[in-house]
């Protein structure tokens, strides 16, 4: 009976959800025929953003619950096709959808880390850690590392890694969001991000984990159509053929033509010249201070009063010194932070570009050798960072047994994988048409969607020799514009870009759901339930979580509000924070018996500590990256402290009881009867 109620109910959501494909894929139809016709473009990001949300809060009500194990694990009745569709939402973030074709984009070869990474980490998930999670039962990450070592101080080491970890990456998330929406429905960013954030809401509030999970398949479906859609226009415009990742061997040859003919053309040498003399002159400005300040107001006050007397200036051209006024008129420290920043961006600019496809460039062995390894070591951070993030690893908790557990993380894979054989193709396929249709090109006669772009800060152009053409080295392209600028790149219809929009959105909304819900069932369950009121009842527990997931979810719209960073950065800390924390911990929680408590919570600490101090000292404190490793991988060095500490302490301190060896074995043998939850 319960395997004929489990067909029947797998068979229903294939029907449901294929209704639901057919009737998107109508309602973007009836919106390109409504473009056609004349609908004004803002009233199409209305509609996008409309649908989507109420789709989303439709099925964030229907699924609404106060059981616990619904609330917690979404009942523990998750099939492994919709499981793996839901675990790809949840991991594939704003990161996947909009940084990772950007980093491409810029980095190249380099940027195939990510790639790598992300689908490598995959294979630690089903050898090393989800099936033995399933068994484990329970509802938390949390949860399996305090009963495998004992008492409420690893849970609580566990309880600060999954905050912090998962605040980082949240944050990243939010940001996207107001990033989307606030260039498709035209209003500012910080209105952007907490109208996003009432997206978030609705699908996590009600439900918990029954409601997300849900919530992500419809997303992954929207997300998925999304991306590859306007990719494979944009091939078969390109190249003539439909199958971009087939296309991207003759897209590649194409780029690399016109690369030799831009890097060397002489009036690229003469603007990077340039770029190198204003990096000369900003570092002097730096290292002259604070003589340099009073003299460099007085030269840009002396610019402006000429550009406002000149009648041929343009508003743009007055702009650059009232805008270098501002930020150098409040301190010397101020000053110092503004003029590092351009003449970074200058030397950047200076640099003579590498070939797209050409792996860990450098002018020198030595720097040859840092972007090997600074690539290897970033594999191995998102690898064991995958292998540890706690929103992806509740999601093995959801399947009926742990059969399904290992077969929903081949689903993951596989439907990761239909995204990320995309983004590498995408990256050379939009480079290749912003090369041809951009570069060499009147300034004045640039695409709309340059102007656009520019105006939420994503792209830049600095016409530093004043000729009105546009050199490659005065264009900036912020790694999330390019996934976002496709349609527009391509010249598709509008239509197309609400679509991309519909699927950042669905991208970002689906992890951040993911991502609040880990934080808040951490503190009301682990925090509150199990270390200081175990007779409180559940529903006690569920309405505290709801209101820590509101709180939280406040605090993560802040922080995005201020654009502290790159999607992807943020994205990789959290990655190199959840491994040093959580993968010693979890992979010798289940293959090591002698691991203990004091190993176990040394090892967390220490990794965490190092990773953190590692990540700071480079990122902020000036420090110059070890080995070239720079601070995203920094997991790197966190995960090898961690795994030295828990080894050495476990093995200078007490073994663990034998109820504790019994555990393990419990876990990593098979049985014919499964438990709901193995404890000690």
């Amino acid at each position: 009976w319960p395997v004929v109620k489990s067909d029947r109910f797998r068979q229903n959501l294939i029907r449901y959800y294929s209704f639901y494909t057919g009737g998107f894929i109508a309602f973007v139809l009836l919106l390109a025929i409504a473009e056609a016709v004349g609908l004004p473009k803002r009233w199409i990001g209305y509609c996008f953003l409309v649908a989507t949300f109420l789709l989303y809060a439709t099925i964030g009500f229907l699924t609404r619950t106060r059981d616990e194990a619904e609330y917690y694990v979404a009942g523990r009745k998750v099939p492994a096709l919709f499981n793996g569709m839901a675990t790809a939402a949840d991991w594939m973030s704003a990161a996947s959808f909009i940084g990772m074709a950007g980093t491409l984009y810029l980095s190249g070869f380099d940027g195939l880390a990510f790639v790598l990474g992300w689908t490598g980490g995959y294979v630690l998930v089903a050898l090393l850690i989800a099936p033995y999670l399933r068994k484990f039962g329970q509802f938390t990450i949390p949860d399996f590392l305090g009963a495998r070592y004992g008492g409420n101080l690893v849970r609580g080491i566990a309880v600060l890694a999954t905050v912090l970890a998962s605040f980082v990456y949240v944050t990243a998330q939010i940001y996207g969001v107001g990033l989307i929406t606030s260039r498709f429905i035209g209003i500012d960013f910080v209105t952007g991000t907490f109208l996003g954030l009432s997206g978030i809401l609705l699908c996590s509030l009600l439900g918990g984990m029954r409601a997300v999970t849900w919530t992500q398949v419809a997303q992954y479906i929207i997300l998925i159509v999304a991306y590859v859609a306007p990719v494979v226009m944009l091939s078969y415009k390109t190249t003539g053929n439909a199958i971009p990742q087939i296309a991207y061997g003759e897209a590649l040859s194409k780029l690399t033509a016109k690369e030799n003919e831009l890097f060397n053309a002489p009036q690229e040498i003469k603007v990077r010249d340039m770029f190198t003399q204003e990096a000369l002159r900003l570092d002097k400005l730096i290292n002259t201070l604070p003589v340099s300040l009073a003299a460099e107001r007085t030269r840009l006050q002396a610019q402006a009063e000429l550009l406002r007397a000149d009648n041929f200036s343009s508003a743009a051209d007055l702009a650059r010194p009232e805008e270098q006024l501002k930020q150098i008129a409040t301190t010397e420290l101020a000053a110092k932070e503004y003029w590092t920043r351009e003449r970074n961006a200058a030397q950047s600019r200076a640099a003579v570009p590498t070939h797209h496809g050409q792996p860990f460039p450098g002018a020198t062995e030595t720097e040859r050798d840092y972007a090997r390894n600074n690539m290897l070591a970033l594999i191995f951070s998102l690898m064991v960072g995958t292998a540890a993030l706690p929103h992806i690893l509740i999601r093995y908790y959801t399947t009926p047994n742990v059969r399904e557990a290992r077969r929903s993380v081949s689903w993951s894979l596989f439907f990761i994988l239909l995204l990320y054989l995309t983004a590498p193709a995408l990256a050379v396929l939009a480079k290749n048409a912003v090369y041809h249709n951009l570069i060499g090109y009147n300034i004045a006669d640039l695409p709309s969607w340059v102007q656009a772009w520019g105006r939420v800060g994503l792209i830049s152009i600095d016409d530093i020799n004043r000729d009105g053409i546009l050199q490659l080295a005065e264009l900036t392209l912020d790694t999330d514009v390019i996934v976002l600028a496709t349609p527009e790149i391509a010249g598709l219809p509008y239509v197309v870009s609400g679509l991309v929009a519909a699927g950042g959105l669905a991208a970002a909304l689906s992890t951040a759901d993911g991502l609040l819900l880990t934080i808040a069932n951490a503190l009301s369950h682990d925090v509150y339930f199990k270390m200081f009121a175990p007779k409180a009842v559940a529903e006690r527990r569920i309405v505290l979580s709801k209101l820590l997931l509101f709180i939280v979810a406040l605090v993560a719209a802040t922080v995005a509000a201020q654009k502290p960073t790159h999607i992807l950065n943020m994205v990789s800390w959290a990655f190199s924070i959840a491994g040093s924390a959580f993968f010693p911990a979890l992979v010798c929680g289940v293959f090591w018996k002698r691991a203990n408590r004091w190993g176990a919570a040394t090892g967390m600490l220490g990794g965490l500590g190092v990773c953190l101090a590692y990540l700071y000292m480079v990122k902020f404190g000036g420090m110059a990256p070890w080995f070239g490793i720079r601070d995203t991988a920094a997991g790197v060095f966190g995960v090898t402290a961690g795994f030295l500490l828990l080894f050495a302490v476990s093995l200078l301190t007490p073994k663990p009881k034998q109820a504790m060896e019994t555990m393990v074995d419990n876990l990593r043998y098979p049985v014919l009867k499964e438990s709901p939850a193995i404890k000690p």
